[in-house]
C-alpha cells in the first residue's frame, strides 16, 4: 500500500545564504585562523565575527526594537490573522527584526486588503505572488 504524505504547513528556512566579498588579505587571515585550529571552518569563523558584532551592539539593537515596537524572532502571519485584520478594519503593520513569513494559502488580495505596510529587518517568506502585491508596502 503506498501512502501520500502532505506536508500541512511547509518547514522555514532556518537560516539565510548571504555572499560576501572578502579582499585577499582578510580571506588569508581567516584562512590562517582556520588551519590553526581556531575556527573549524571559514562559515564557522565569519557566523562567530557577526555574533560577536550583534552581541557587541546588543543595548542598541534592544532600544531600536523597543523603540520601534519590532516583533524580534519570528513572525507567521495566517490567512485567518489577515481576515480578521480585513474585517475588523484595522490593516496590519507588520515590522519584524528576523523572519516574518505569510502562509502560503494568503491572496494577493487578500494580502492587500489586509496589510498597509510591511518592514523586516531579516527575511520575509511568502509567495512570489503576495510579495508582488505588497510590493509597494514594503519599507
Amino acid at each position: 500500500m503506498v501512502e501520500t504524505v502532505h506536508e500541512l504547513r511547509p518547514k522555514a528556512a532556518e537560516s539565510e545564504k548571504i555572499t560576501i566579498n572578502l579582499g585577499f588579505v582578510d580571506l588569508g587571515h581567516i584562512d590562517l585562523l582556520v588551519a590553526e585550529g581556531f575556527y573549524s571552518n571559514r562559515t564557522d569563523f565569519i557566523r562567530t565575527a557577526i555574533r560577536n558584532q550583534i552581541e557587541r551592539h546588543g543595548d542598541a539593537v534592544r532600544q531600536s526594537v523597543a523603540r520601534k515596537a519590532v516583533d524580534l524572532g519570528l513572525r507567521h502571519y495566517t490567512r485567518q490573522d489577515l481576515e480578521a485584520a480585513r474585517d475588523a478594519g484595522t490593516p496590519l503593520h507588520i515590522q519584524v527584526l528576523g523572519l516574518a513569513s505569510i502562509a502560503t494559502d494568503v491572496t494577493p488580495e487578500l494580502a492587500r486588503a489586509a496589510i498597509a505596510s510591511v518592514s523586516v529587518l531579516g527575511a520575509l517568506h511568502a509567495s512570489p505572488a503576495v510579495k508582488a502585491a505588497l510590493a509597494d508596502r514594503a519599507r
